[in-house]
């Protein structure tokens, strides 16, 4: 294999691997996502909670900003939730097995559904492993020009024009 098809596809591992990691950081659930509810305002945390929820009456609406009866409802058992100790992640999981995974708004990162995070990095990777792919090639063989056409397709042709030319010069 060629030399720069290496580099490549190490340029696509590299970048993949680099950004699927960040992904995953920028993803993965934080367990102290919120601070308990007797240590904070308890409306304030139930609208952070309710920020990463949706409305699975309303498609695409977070739950925080619905303004259906059933959203203030649910907003409402948050609340209850919060009062009693339980965290962040145990009401999404309360709604998500609810409602089903929608309300979160994003699919989990876990099994199959790591492909709908995992595939944009490794596209990126390839489309820049392609890119410097596309640059060796255009460095390598630069376009040719009008004169080398010519000079290859037709010799005749071209004597032709040089002897024109050393005309219009001596005149």
């Amino acid at each position: 294999m060629n030399k720069s098809y290496w580099i490549a596809l190490g340029i696509f591992l590299v970048v993949g691997i680099a950004l699927f990691v960040m992904l995953a950081f920028l993803v993965a659930p934080n367990a102290n996502y919120l601070a308990s509810a007797a240590s904070a305002d308890l409306d304030a945390e139930t609208l952070r909670v309710a920020k990463g929820l949706y409305c699975p009456v309303c498609p695409g609406v977070p739950l925080d900003v619905c303004d259906t009866q059933a959203c203030y409802q649910w907003r409402a058992l948050i609340k209850q939730k919060l009062s009693e100790g339980q965290t962040a992640v145990q009401i999404k999981a309360y709604f998500v097995e609810q409602y089903g995974e929608r309300v979160l708004g994003a699919p989990r990162a876990e099994g199959f559904n790591l492909i709908v995070y995992a595939l944009p990095a490794f596209a990126v990777s390839a489309g820049a492993a392609a890119l410097y792919l596309f640059a060796q090639r255009r460095t390598r063989h630069p376009a040719p020009t009008a004169d080398s056409q010519l000079a290859t397709s037709d010799p005749y042709r071209s004597r032709v024009e040089r002897e024109f030319r050393n005309l219009e010069e001596n005149d």
